[in-house]
């Protein structure tokens, strides 16, 4: 059976509809009940609601180490998908507490019940950073400890470094890192946000570049990957990189919305980036818009995924075409 963690968010719940339609058994765990309706919601938008019900759900936490007793039992393949994503600096302790304690657990029991291969969905954000000749960023590229790094960046590299010492200790393991990723169902996540405040007439765009790549790839590429003999090796998983501006315009013209038309200057971005954290001390909510997330939105950031096409001779889904067919407003 396979255990899949974080099948409540958007590349588990992904992934389950992926793994149940190809006759696989799978289990997948939960911390809230009320969560699991998304991943049931989703179902229904791909009209696959019969599938749903063949996934055996057990309530577990994976900083909960009783809980997850229960759920590795019988497992032989597991996809850690669970992580908590947030650049706001007020969520360091449970970024680390969550991605790197959390993960390290997954590893132990992965060892202690004899499991046959681990998936871990890491992100480009743990990927190195570039030396003065370099121009694009690989797997080998070397991550500097001296150079400044989000709080999800550092929590991701280090839920890796777990990885790895599961590796060291017998545990055959694939890590993917998947650029920025587009789907559906998931309004209040990543790049749901981002396709909802387009649709509801963002201004500013930039002409930063990154990775960018669909659900559906992620989710096809990990279980090709794990069936295959492919062990202890780590892929970056970005259909292109993508000039802010031009992605957009494209989701813009999808959801027949005006298109952003003021470019967010530096100076601009550091003027709002201070606005933002000054109203989230009074407000209290999640300040989305920090200093690091602007500087993301700046950098001119290259992936390449030449890797993974020679490892499985993959091709990827057109992010602009998948965009018109997935968010069209007709």
């Amino acid at each position: 059976m396979i255990l899949v963690t974080g099948g409540t968010g958007l590349v588990g719940a992904h992934l389950l509809i992926h793994l149940v339609e190809n006759g696989e058994q799978v289990r997948a765990i939960y911390r809230k009940k009320n969560k699991i309706q998304k991943t049931k919601l989703l179902f229904e938008h791909y009209n696959k609601s019969a599938l749903f019900d063949a996934i055996e759900w057990v309530q577990a936490d994976i900083l909960d180490i009783p809980s997850l007793e229960h759920a590795f039992v019988n497992i032989s393949k597991v996809y850690h998908c669970a992580a908590v994503i947030s650049f706001d600096p007020r969520d360091e302790n449970l970024l680390r507490k969550t991605n790197i304690e959390g993960t390290a657990n997954i590893v132990n029991f992965c060892l202690a019940k004899g499991v046959q291969k681990l998936c871990y969905v890491s992100s480009v954000a743990a990927l190195g950073d570039l030396a003065s000749h370099e121009t694009i960023i690989t797997e080998e590229t070397e991550w500097n400890p001296e150079k400044h790094h989000n709080d999800y960046a550092i929590s991701k590299y280090g839920a890796e470094m777990e990885i790895w010492r599961g590796q060291q200790e017998g545990l055959n393991v694939i890590i993917v890192n998947p650029g920025v990723i587009l789907g559906p169902g998931f309004e209040d996540q990543g790049s749901g946000q981002l396709i909802k405040k387009i649709a509801t007439g963002l201004l500013f765009y930039t002409k930063g570049t990154t990775g960018f790549v669909t659900v559906n790839d992620v989710v096809r590429i990990m279980r090709q990957l794990m069936e295959s003999a492919i062990n202890n090796e780590r892929y970056i998983l970005i259909a292109e990189n993508i000039v802010f501006q031009d992605l957009f315009n494209t989701i813009a013209d999808s959801v027949k919305a005006k298109r952003p038309s003021i470019e967010a200057k530096p100076y601009i971005m550091e003027i709002t980036w201070r606005l933002y954290w000054f109203l989230s001390l009074f407000s209290g909510k999640t300040n989305n818009l920090s200093k690091d997330t602007v500087r993301s939105f700046l950098s001119k950031t290259k992936f390449s995924n030449e890797k993974i096409k020679t490892a499985i001779n993959v091709s990827f889904t057109d992010v602009h075409q998948y965009i018109k067919e997935n968010f069209s407003i007709n």
